[in-house]
């Protein structure tokens, strides 16, 4: 993990900033706005996939992928808003989860298998 840097999650997260402050919509941009805004975000990324069998959502075409980069962008924009209103650093806190979830889902036990971490 140390050779990732966080310069252009750094950078994004400015750039979101001055977009905000440039509309003045940092009145808007509360920590439940934004939380309510991402959970919108990623329901468009769900409709994204409505419908489709496991074989399709892998075989989508042009429009189909346009569409997703367009939401799967949403949600990293509003994740980012949302970190930098909180001061989270998303880059150390996503580090933080991997270290975590290696230690609850050892490669050993749950090799193959979708269970979560308290039922093997």
């Amino acid at each position: 993990m140390s050779a990732l840097n966080n310069d252009s999650l750094e950078q994004l997260k400015l750039a979101m900033r001055q977009f905000a402050q440039d509309r003045e919509w940092e009145q808007f941009h509360s920590p439940k706005n934004l939380s309510m805004a991402l959970a919108g975000e990623t329901a468009e990324l769900l409709d994204c996939f409505r419908w489709l069998t496991e074989e399709a959502s892998y075989e989508l075409d042009d429009g189909q992928i346009s569409a997703v980069k367009d939401e799967l962008a949403d949600v990293l924009l509003f994740t980012v808003r949302l970190a930098d209103k909180l001061n989270v650093d998303l880059f150390t806190a996503a580090k933080d989860k991997i270290a975590k979830n290696t230690e609850r889902y050892p490669a050993e036990k749950v090799k193959g298998s979708a269970k979560k971490y308290n039922q093997y």
